[in-house]
């Protein structure tokens, strides 16, 4: 069997793996990350939305080679097809070409010293000493062993590096929200506003999304966590009256139930989909793998300097991303479960409610008048505000 020898394997060359290849790499560490598709970035399961701190935490200037279109802010429908309009801040953003994206990703780590293996999989991981020490991997036929000090799990949802290391990264139907997506053609819409349309016809547990990639070309997709049909059927069903001609098409699942409970063995870290460190609110994760993933490249390059690659030293990893964003996920689990427990008619009174309403300076007044007439939203609304 051929044998290898680095300071980090990465499995997975998507944006966590590529990330916390290029922050273990520029930190001096020699690192070999590991694909097992042919091609980094193909074949895309996400929105493609993200926001500027994706940017600002990778380092890297948006580019036009990329970035599809910038957003200024999203339109919301509510069930009854009322719809309020927000603009600017946590709406901002970028639409990404992510086949191009990931891979440019990919070339920067690549640059910055990451060896890199496509078409490879991790079929067992390496231990010594009673901790994790690389990982056995098969490519083009071949098996490889690869020692490694550290091994950092960015190969997705149900990662089955993980899963060797002993971590509950287990997602249940309930925690996953399923997706389908095409990109299509011939979709008319304002190619700096994002559209999110909700409703238990059109989309149980989730929602609708258009995301304007310019040239009236536009990411339709649906998340549903629902046993009356597949993602699939609603995106046929949702699309049927676009006039629009799909080009592409992507499933998958998204977890939205917040972070695994670990996140980190003996010589084992776990970023991105692995850990679950996606918005359950919204399904986003790009922005907060990324951060995760930097945080992760980070760790390692400290644990190798110290000679300590132990669980006990790699928790800083999950202590210093709960404290940078744990918060903000949090929250957004809350908002999620909110959402959860409205049903179609109440989502357009409130929908009604928030939309004649200043939200920065709602006034104490108005909410009373509000709950007085709609008693059954006290205690959310005391929640949300």
């Amino acid at each position: 069997m051929e044998k290898m020898r680095y300071d980090v394997v990465v499995v997975g060359g998507r944006v966590g793996g590529s990330t916390a290849s290029l922050f273990a790499s520029k930190n001096g560490l020699d690192v070999l990350m590991v694909e097992k598709n042919q091609e980094i970035g193909t074949p895309v399961q996400c929105a493609e939305a993200t926001s500027s701190s994706t940017f600002k935490t990778l380092e890297m200037k948006p580019s036009p080679k990329y970035v599809c279109t910038e957003i200024k802010g999203a339109d919301v429908y509510s069930p009854d097809g009322n719809h309020g309009h927000l603009e600017g801040g946590y709406a901002e953003g970028f639409i990404l070409e992510r086949k191009v994206f990931d891979k440019q990703l990919a070339i920067e780590s690549a640059k910055a010293g990451t060896d890199i293996m496509v078409k490879t999989t991790v079929k067992n991981l390496i231990h010594k000493n009673g901790k994790i020490y690389g990982v056995v991997a098969e490519h083009m036929g071949h098996a490889i062993e690869i020692e490694a000090e550290l091994v950092i799990a960015a190969d997705g949802i149900e990662s089955q590096v993980a899963k060797m290391a002993g971590l509950n990264t287990h997602q249940t139907p309930k925690s996953l929200c399923s997706c389908a997506q095409y990109e299509m053609v011939g979709v008319e819409c304002d190619p700096n506003y994002l559209q999110f349309y909700f409703g238990e016809k059109i989309a149980p547990g989730g929602y609708v999304w258009i995301f304007p990639k310019g040239d009236n070309i536009a990411n339709v997709g649906v998340g549903v966590r629902s046993d009356t049909g597949t993602a699939y059927s609603f995106l046929k069903k949702f699309t049927a009256n676009l006039n629009a001609t799909p080009v592409e098409l992507n499933m998958g699942g998204v977890p939205v139930y917040g972070p695994v409970d670990k996140t980190y063995a003996d010589g084992l870290m776990v970023v991105g989909d692995a850990a679950g460190q996606v918005e359950p609110f919204t399904g986003g994760g790009i922005h907060v793998t990324a951060h995760c993933a930097r945080i992760a490249g980070e760790v390692a390059a400290e644990a190798i300097e110290k000679g300590n690659t132990s669980g006990n030293f790699l928790k800083k990893y999950e202590k210093l991303w709960k404290k940078e964003v744990g918060q903000d996920l949090k929250q957004s689990l809350k908002y999620r479960k909110i959402m959860d427990r409205l049903s179609d008619e109440e989502m357009n009174i409130l929908a009604k409610f928030l939309k004649e309403q200043d939200l920065e300076s709602i006034s104490k007044m108005s909410v009373l008048g509000f709950v007085r007439d709609y008693p059954q939203f006290l205690k959310l609304l005391k929640e949300i505000l």
